[in-house]
């Protein structure tokens, strides 16, 4: 957390969704910036941060994954929000540390700053001149229409591990965590510890599926705000099972069970996603 739709509504914020909006850094110039804490770069000290971004301009801002992608007129600037991370914009007349937990700080002409504030300092940010050298080893993007049902019924095929890690893995398929893995689980009506080798062709086509559904009502719904972590969505007010345990199921009325896969707290409907029996 945050996961793909999380990072998306950020992406779109900072895009101006189209549009010309306060939030928006696309054709902004890079006045300067401000790192408040150095292990939050990934690649390079601060010293040489500062200024190799300084003087480039914002091109365009996607996501890979969860990855956002601020593309530069000479570089690429990764961020990856991890556990607690979130990104801001704000006029640059405020006080730098008006907030606690503010990790790095990039100043923009004519006046704006981008923030990156990380409670846990688990995020990360990379600039790098060629962004595959980060973005590479990732899986597939579960959005893409290219990534057809027949294809990910073949990436499914002889893999031996449960669906919820196989899932979460970012190199099998880019985008999911913890929330939106069960929410699609349930919707598909399958159990997290299924070995992924064992669903059939029409499973896979329905868990395909029903992970772009959660996904897209995630994003429709600027994603889920947990805790301290995210803020702005309300997708956590129409979950399904995460975080429900003990609660009836929406679909059958079974208790929600929390149980641990992958050191992970999970949650399903033992009546909705049932173990087949070896």
């Amino acid at each position: 957390m945050p996961e793909l739709p999380e990072v998306e509504t950020i992406a779109a914020l900072l895009r101006g969704n189209g549009q010309h909006t306060a939030s928006s850094i696309v054709g902004c110039r890079v006045a300067g910036a401000r790192v408040l804490w150095i292990r939050t770069l990934a690649n390079l000290e601060a010293g040489a941060f500062c200024k190799r971004i300084k003087g480039q301009s914002v091109e365009t801002i996607g996501r890979r994954g969860k990855y956002l992608v601020v593309s530069l007129s000479r570089d690429s600037l990764l961020l990856h929000l991890r556990m607690s991370g979130d990104v801001r914009v704000e006029p640059a007349g405020h006080p730098i540390e008006s907030r606690a937990h503010d990790r790095l700080v990039i100043r923009f002409e004519p006046g704006q700053r981008l923030v990156f504030n990380d409670t846990r300092k688990f995020g990360r940010v990379w600039l790098v001149d060629d962004p595959q050298v980060v973005l590479g080893g990732l899986g597939p993007e579960a959005l893409d229409e290219n990534l057809t049902a027949q294809d990910f019924f073949a990436m499914l095929t002889g893999r031996k591990r449960q669906l919820k890690p196989l899932l979460m893995d970012q190199r099998f398929l880019a985008g999911l965590g913890n929330i939106y893995t069960d929410e699609a689980l349930h919707a598909a009506r399958l159990h997290p510890l299924l070995p992924a080798s064992q669903l059939t062709e029409a499973q896979a086509g329905d868990l395909l599926a029903a992970v772009r559904a959660v996904l897209t009502e995630g994003i429709r719904r600027n994603g889920a705000s947990i805790d301290w972590v995210y803020r702005g969505g309300d997708f956590q007010n129409y979950f399904r099972v995460y975080g429900r345990g003990g609660q009836p199921c929406l679909t059958c009325g079974a208790a929600i069970e929390r149980l641990v896969v992958g050191q992970r707290g999970t949650h399903i409907c033992p009546r909705c996603q049932p173990l087949p029996i070896p």
